[in-house]
């Protein structure tokens, strides 16, 4: 399923030790599953907030009964509620994890859960539309969804391979949620448009209004300046998380080679994804996709794989995809 569902993530697991491989695979599929009921379309807030809990129930049992998910996506329309409906056979390999495993992963994907059931119960102008007014709200919502995966992931590490001091594991550990929120945060510039034809929108009404405009407005060729104006204040927003995402991966041993690339890959796409948005005039543009070519997916994986071990390497090459005006704010 991982491929189906994402297939970039699909090509960065192959990264990590093989051991670990496995638990990440497990944890993003359970993480996937929680994004998907969050996600539908097809489902009223409501319900998404009753099947989040069940399913954060599920992760607490031997015998974990989804039939709730089974039943609502019984003829899945994609691929990821195809995974929804199979969550079963995922929550059943969870549960074949070792037990230090499964205590990284548990309470994290639960805490997702949790946020998404609050946001799924207070939603905007559509029964699909997040309601996120403030600041504050984005960067809750964004830790719920991409913040908490940075813990678990942290976790996951910590106990794969001890870091040599606790003052290492605890550089990560703050570092965690902006590396998630930097993420998350490039996705939703990326996919603004997508969202928009779903009837979402993951902008501030704060920003928003500041800017003169609603969510209705933002690709209104009426409104290109008040939009771009919204649009490089999540750009920005975005780039000061990622400056903390080369500071967490930094801080990994030289000699987690896998764990590094793993990192590596995933915050360099994500610089190459931000710098395109950032000067793509199309951005708001419904059919228009803002996309790092796959000959560039290829590239940066052979890339990072030559200076992972090499921190000064590392920097360089962040530099390089960011340009200078970014990688100051980085230094």
């Amino acid at each position: 399923m991982l491929p189906k569902v994402s297939r970039t993530f699909a090509v960065c697991i192959k990264l990590l030790p093989h051991d670990l491989e496995h638990s990440v695979l497990i944890a993003y599929l359970l993480c996937r599953i929680a994004d998907t009921l969050e996600d539908s379309s097809s489902l009223l807030p409501l319900e998404k907030s009753n099947l989040l809990n069940v399913f954060s129930q599920c992760l607490d049992s031997d015998e974990p009964d989804t039939e709730p998910l089974r039943a609502v996506f019984d003829q899945p329309t994609s691929d990821d509620e195809l995974l929804a409906r199979e969550a079963h056979v995922v929550l059943a390999e969870f549960n074949r994890l070792p037990r230090s495993q499964q205590e990284a992963v548990r309470p994290w994907v639960k805490e997702m859960c949790t946020g998404m059931a609050q946001f799924a119960g207070r939603t905007g102008a559509s029964k699909n539309d997040v309601a996120i007014t403030t600041v504050e709200d984005l960067e809750l919502y964004c830790y719920y969804v991409a913040g908490t995966v940075g813990h678990l992931l942290t976790e996951l590490f910590r106990r794969h391979k001890p870091l040599p001091s606790a003052a290492q594991y605890e550089r990560m550990d703050s570092l965690a949620t902006s590396f998630g929120l930097g993420l998350q945060l490039t996705n939703i510039i990326k996919d603004v448009s997508d969202d928009r034809r779903r009837g979402q929108s993951f902008l501030p009404r704060q920003v928003l209004r500041d800017a003169g405009i609603g969510p209705e407005d933002i690709e209104n060729d009426d409104h290109l300046d008040e939009s771009r104006q919204v649009m490089h204040w999540l750009i920005d927003k975005a780039k000061t998380h990622l400056c903390d995402a080369l500071r967490y991966s930094l801080a990994l041993p030289r000699r987690h080679y896998g764990i590094r690339m793993f990192c590596l890959t995933s915050l360099y796409f994500a610089v190459g994804t931000l710098r395109l948005a950032d000067r793509d005039p199309h951005l708001l543009d419904p059919n228009h996709k803002v996309k790092i070519s796959r000959a560039q997916v290829y590239s940066t994986i052979l890339i990072t794989k030559l200076i992972a071990p090499v921190n000064w390497l590392v920097r360089l090459y962040f530099r390089l995809l960011a340009g200078a005006p970014w990688w100051r704010r980085c230094k």
